[in-house]
């Protein structure tokens, strides 16, 4: 079998920024799926990606498909001939669809019987005459919401389409993707280097491209050149580059040729938070703002050219006075905003509906104030500052800044609040309100900051589940679930001694007479739980953990974590298994007693050696572990009850637990009873696999 090396590109109009790693991705994992399918075996397959183009460069693959062999089985030799031993009808239709005779047919014995059988030897396909259709459907599988056409073109992608290049080494594969004929020209940028050339090879494809056309393909080596390019410019001013990640992500998708450029603002915008300049920077511009050792903001800023110009000076000029505006607003915001309090802007919140069924944001900040102190009170913070903080909580809303740039709310409310003399307490609480914001987000750590924190996301969940609008398949318009395992997160991290139920008790009081849900509380908590087996899922915890504690219903997340750690550590042991299935069993068992079960044990009625020795060590044990519970260190005490396992498999070795004398038995039931609500304590682990 011989291999080459293959390439396709897709020259394209100017693809989406945001979807560009994405689009190559998916391009890449449905070409190899297409290739698997074929039965053409390869070595690797990487994925190229730049503003107009998406290719692929499959190395090591096989130039044809292997010859092979196509049993296909007909009837059973019993029905494929009559008495008089003709061929039936069955078998002869069977035969004319394989473009035999009956006669031709070999036999295929079994174990059930013998079958007629046709081999078929089956030619395989070059590879260049599949890859024009297999191209074609992983394409057309690309994840595009809303494709174009273009020109008078049928034909529909998510941009329009100029150029196909497909080669298998340096052969070119003839055929039609997207409308258009496959060719060997590739585009180059659109100011630097040849604007079109011709590919002889395959392999030549990234060193031609940049050499000649001046486009770096290679998404990742683009990528890389720009985050060390912007780090170094940093350095060189005496800073470092404020580099996210999403944004490097969308900036390497925008430049084909990336030169890095480093220009200043005026000092006195300085003056202005640095929040609402990063955000004007990063979200309008695409640029990299620059902050100092010890976190200030410097007033430059770094940004990515798409050209290579001979005067750059002017491109640096022309960014200066793009962003000079955008910064003149947010300080022109800023000091109007400043003539203001935080607190005078409470009325007039008044005037903006949250939820026509749930009110006004002033009835929000309202609730979020009462629950926040609520909530305060219960871990030791300040209730003043947190109720405080709740009826201040939304008033940022109410300013230029936020208005202008809405990621600004809450951070924002911090500066204004500091401005207006609150308690640092409250101007923090203000920011963190809206922690953690995403999935590896920081939560909230100050006392008044949770409580507020917990109140924002906890009026949100008990206010639409009680207008009955809870999420619906994929649909959560009200973001819940991030608000849900929001909530989790701060109470586990923090080990806040709070309990759902009566945290979303208050929530659902508080709403008054708005929810029409009378289930919301029951509903809510359901909802939070259900959050708990996605999260620890996400964090690697076994299903059946998880299982194992839900089955106990423990409502306090940080008694809920605890659990999680314990039965994760048994399940480590080396009695668990046996344990566990031992707890099956005497699940099992219990389930089908009739009526009340009975708990206590008479040692009178011990008969057995191996119930006497079962029965001494739950006694030894339950003193020891009860203290344990208490404290919620369970994963001492599952380690203590792990000690039980050579008394629980004698006495399943050697006792019969349904005696018929019905007082042995309950007995015996009693002694089980007592040792599967030693370890219900902390979860149900005969739920453990």
């Amino acid at each position: 079998m011989k291999f080459e090396n293959l390439l396709i590109e897709i020259g394209t109009e100017e693809l989406p920024p945001k979807a560009l790693r994405t689009l190559a991705e998916s391009f890449q994992a449905n070409f190899s799926e297409e290739l698997t399918k074929a039965e053409l075996p390869f070595e690797s397959i990487e994925w190229y990606a730049a503003p107009r183009r998406l290719a692929l460069y499959v190395k090591g693959l096989a130039t044809a498909q292997e010859d092979k062999v196509v049993e296909k089985r007909g009837p059973a030799v019993q029905s494929a001939f009559d008495a008089e031993g003709n061929p039936t009808k069955a078998a002869e239709g069977w035969a004319r669809g394989n473009g035999i005779t009956v006669a031709e047919a070999e036999r295929l014995a079994t174990e059930k019987g013998e079958w007629l059988v046709y081999r078929a030897h089956v030619a395989g396909e070059p590879t260049a005459a599949l890859v024009p259709a297999m191209t074609q459907r992983a394409l057309d599988k690309l994840p595009i919401p809303k494709p174009m056409r273009w020109g008078s073109n049928s034909t529909q992608f998510i941009r329009p389409v100029h150029t196909v290049t497909l080669l298998l080494g340096s052969e070119l594969i003839a055929g039609e993707v997207l409308g258009i004929q496959s060719d060997r020209i590739i585009r180059g940028h659109r100011f630097m280097g040849e604007s079109s050339f011709s590919l002889d090879h395959a392999d030549n494809y990234l060193a031609a491209l940049k050499e000649r056309g001046k486009v770096i393909a290679d998404y990742q080596a683009r990528k890389a050149l720009i985050k060390i390019d912007a780090e170094k410019a940093a350095a060189e001013i005496g800073g470092n580059a404020d580099i996210e990640e999403g944004l490097l992500e969308e900036v390497a998708s925008l430049v084909e040729w990336p030169v890095v450029l480093t220009a200043h603002f005026e000092d006195k915008f300085l003056a202005v938070p640095a929040e609402a300049l990063v955000y004007t920077m990063k979200g309008d511009q695409k640029y990299f703002p620059v902050f100092s050792n010890d976190g200030k903001l410097l007033p430059n800023f770094i940004f990515v050219a798409n050209i290579e110009s001979k005067d750059p000076a002017q491109i640096i000029s022309g960014n200066e006075k793009v962003v000079r505006p955008r910064l003149a607003d947010a300080e022109f915001f800023f000091n109007t905003d400043k003539k203001h309090t935080l607190a005078s802007r409470l009325a007039s919140l008044d005037t903006v509906v949250f939820q026509k069924q749930l009110g006004t944001l002033k009835d929000r900040a309202e609730r979020i104030s009462a629950l926040a102190g609520f909530i305060a009170g219960q871990i030791g913070a300040s209730s003043e500052d947190a109720a405080r903080a709740g009826l201040l909580s939304k008033c940022d809303l109410m300013t230029n800044m936020v208005m202008e740039f809405t990621d600004t709310q809450g951070t924002m409310g911090m500066h204004y609040a500091r401005l207006d003399g609150e308690a640092e307490a409250v101007a923090v609480a203000l920011e963190e309100q809206y922690k953690p914001k995403f999935s590896g987000d920081s939560v909230p750590s100050a006392g008044v900051s949770c409580a507020v924190a917990l109140a924002e996301k906890l009026d949100t969940l008990s206010g639409i589940f009680g207008i009955g609008q809870a999420p619906k398949g994929a649909a959560d318009p009200f973001a819940l679930r991030r608000a849900a395992i929001g909530v989790l997160r701060i109470i586990v991290e923090n080990k806040l001694p709070l309990d759902l139920v009566d945290l979303i008790a208050k929530a659902v009081e508080l709403h008054g007479a708005n929810l029409s849900n009378a289930q919301a509380a029951d509903e809510v908590l359901e909802f939070l739980m259900a959050r708990f087996r996605a999260w620890y899922q996400d964090k690697g915890i076994s299903t059946d953990v998880i299982l194992a504690v839900l089955a106990r219903r423990p409502t306090r997340p940080a008694d809920f974590d605890d659990r999680i750690l314990a039965v994760s550590h048994f399940r480590t042991l080396e009695q668990a298994a046996a344990l566990a299935a031992a707890n099956k069993r005497v699940s099992n068992i219990l389930a089908k007693v009739e009526g009340e079960l009975p708990s206590s044990i008479n040692a009178a009625l011990l008969s057995e050696a191996a119930e006497k020795a079962l029965a001494d060590k739950l006694a030894e044990v339950t003193p020891v572990i009860a203290p344990l519970f208490a404290a919620g260190n369970y994963q001492q005490a599952l380690t203590e009850l792990a000690a039980l396992r050579e008394s629980v498999d004698q006495f399943f070795e050697d006792v019969m637990v349904m005696a018929d004398d019905q007082a042995l038995r309950n007995n015996r039931l009693a002694l089980l009873g007592n040792l599967r609500d030693q370890f219900l304590h902390v979860a149900d682990i005969s739920l453990l696999q």
